[in-house]
């Protein structure tokens, strides 16, 4: 087992179509690493060049200290699991997951037992006489993954494998692959998807492409860290809009002060709010946008913000209300508990904690919060 290290890796279709630009990444053995990002950002090209499915136009792909850019998939050590299932429809499920050990020539008594092996990891031991017509989505998506556990690969690869189920089982099939993860131990994992729950609910590390949308060095990866690093500290406006579900608030306002506590700014209103952060080379007068996550905000009579409550959704355990502030175009999402009797149409102040505040200058960069503001 060794680590996968990615060395300038860019990937160029026709005369000037630059898909992924200057990827360079380490995934340590045994970790679970999430590719993510909105569509068309090649988070799936990266992860079928790994596989060895797409040519490297330029850049070294390396395993421990072994360049894998000319090598075949077959010799690369991975095993992928696609949207698809990609399931031969008339083979059982055993003879599914048995196949492609039996094309290398492994002898049957060890195809029998890696595939009893990986049914009994994934509670599939009942099911492996059923033909795939016979499954649901949810077991074939376990069959597939099955076929890929069997071959024991220093390197799995998701590919949205959970795109086409329905949302329970989604959520019963992302807790199988976490446990796979626990289970297997030694194997790395990386795992595409464009849903920003999954990446933060299964990775040990993320690393978020950006296609073109954020402020980065020139490259595709707009940032990179664990889940919590990735909300907490994102590094610009498109990380901070990607990570979280509501998504981060913005509000375009203008710097009004810069102090040892932080920057206040004005909003078009004249309504004043701070950010614990660093102001250190920011002109007075300069555009900016002000960032707050729904749960920060704050239902408070001496809130600094004054509003209108748009819309309430009750949720159960809790409520969104959408609320319309003067001079802005998209409503303020707050989050509160769902015990929330409030209705739309009538008045509302927040207030917004300077220590949980976000600012992003006119380019989009996240400036430095300072030592003393709170992480959450």
């Amino acid at each position: 087992m060794a680590d996968l290290i990615f060395k300038g890796i860019h990937k160029r279709y026709g005369a000037g179509l630059d898909v992924i630009r200057d990827v360079n990444l380490t995934i340590k053995q045994s970790e679970f690493c999430v590719f993510v990002g909105p569509s068309g950002c090649g988070k799936s090209t990266l992860l079928r060049m790994v596989a060895g499915l797409e040519d490297i136009s330029s850049g070294e792909l390396l395993l421990g200290d072994v360049r894998m850019n000319e090598k075949p998939p077959t010799e690369r050590g991975v095993a992928m699991v696609f949207q698809s299932y990609a399931l031969y429809p008339h083979m059982t499920v055993y003879d599914n997951m048995a196949f492609g050990l039996k094309i290398l020539k492994t002898s049957t008594d060890t195809v029998d037992k890696k595939v009893r092996e990986a049914a009994r990891i994934l509670q599939l031991e009942p099911l492996l006489k059923r033909l795939p017509k016979e499954l649901s989505g949810g077991q074939r998506q376990r069959v597939a993954i099955g076929r890929a556990i069997v071959r024991q690969p220093q390197i799995f690869l998701f590919d949205e494998p959970l795109s086409n189920l329905d949302a329970a089982l989604r959520v019963q099939t992302r807790l199988e692959i976490a446990k796979l993860h626990t289970d297997i131990g030694t194997s790395s994992m990386i795992y595409v998807t464009h849903d920003q729950v999954e990446a933060m609910t299964l990775a040990d590390k993320i690393v978020l492409l950006n296609a073109g949308h954020a402020v980065t060095e020139d490259g595709s990866i707009a940032q990179i860290g664990t889940p919590l690093e990735l909300y907490h500290h994102p590094v610009n406006r498109f990380v901070a809009g990607f990570i979280g579900s509501p998504a981060m608030n913005f509000l375009p306002a203008r710097v009004h002060e810069i102090g040892a506590h932080g920057v206040t700014l004005v909003l078009p209103d004249g309504t004043q709010l701070t950010a614990e952060v660093a102001g250190n080379d920011l002109l007075r007068g300069a555009p900016a946008s002000f960032g707050i996550r729904p749960e920060h905000l704050s239902i408070n009579d001496a809130g600094q913000l004054k509003g209108r409550v748009r819309h309430v959704e009750h949720m159960g355990e809790l409520s969104y209300l959408y609320v319309d502030l003067p001079g802005l175009a998209v409503p303020l999402v707050v989050k509160q508990a769902g015990t929330f009797s409030g209705q739309a149409g009538g008045p509302i102040r927040l207030a917004a904690p300077a220590a949980n505040a976000h600012l992003f200058d006119a380019n989009g960069r996240a400036r430095r919060r300072l030592p003393s503001a709170a992480l959450g």
